[in-house]
C-alpha cells in the first residue's frame, strides 16, 4: 500500500511541476477523493477538490513558473509525510499583493492519507510569513 500511496502523490507532484492547470485540475479529480478533508491554508467556502483546484488558480496565477521539490518522504502506514521547498517569480496578484517579479523560496510539510488509493486528507504548514516577507510585505 504503501507504494501505491507514495505512487500516487508522485503522479499528483508532476501535474503541479507541470504549470499546466488543465493537466493539475484532471490529476487531482483522478487521485483526489472529492471529499477530501483539508487541515491546510486552503480557501474556505468550497469542499474538497474544488478547494484543492482554487489553490491551484491562486499559485499559478502568482507564481506560473512554480516548481516543488520533495526534500524528504516519510512512510507511515496509510498516511505519507512530504517537506517540500516551493520556488516561483510572483508575476501575478497574491494576497492582495500586486506582481514583484521577485523570486521567492518557501518550505511546507504535509501530511497525507490515502484510501482506495485515493488522497482523502491532508493536514499541512505552509511558510506564507517567508514568502511574504521575500515579497517586501513584511520586514525581513
Amino acid at each position: 500500500m504503501s507504494e501505491q500511496n507514495t505512487a500516487v502523490y508522485a503522479r499528483f507532484h508532476e501535474a503541479v511541476n507541470s504549470g499546466d492547470f488543465d493537466l493539475i485540475a484532471k490529476t487531482i479529480d483522478e487521485v483526489v477523493d472529492p471529499n477530501v478533508i483539508f487541515h491546510a491554508p486552503v480557501p474556505m467556502g468550497v469542499p474538497g477538490q474544488e478547494a484543492m483546484k482554487r489553490v491551484w488558480t491562486v499559485l499559478l496565477r502568482a507564481y506560473p513558473d512554480v516548481h516543488v521539490t520533495t526534500e524528504d518522504v516519510i512512510v507511515e502506514g496509510d498516511k505519507v509525510v512530504y517537506r517540500q521547498t516551493v520556488t516561483g517569480t510572483h508575476q501575478g496578484e497574491a494576497w492582495g499583493v500586486p506582481a514583484t517579479g521577485r523570486h521567492v523560496t518557501y518550505s511546507e510539510i504535509f501530511i497525507v492519507r490515502f484510501a482506495d488509493g485515493k488522497i482523502v486528507e491532508i493536514w499541512g504548514v505552509v511558510d506564507v510569513l517567508a514568502q511574504l516577507r521575500q515579497l517586501g510585505v513584511l520586514p525581513g
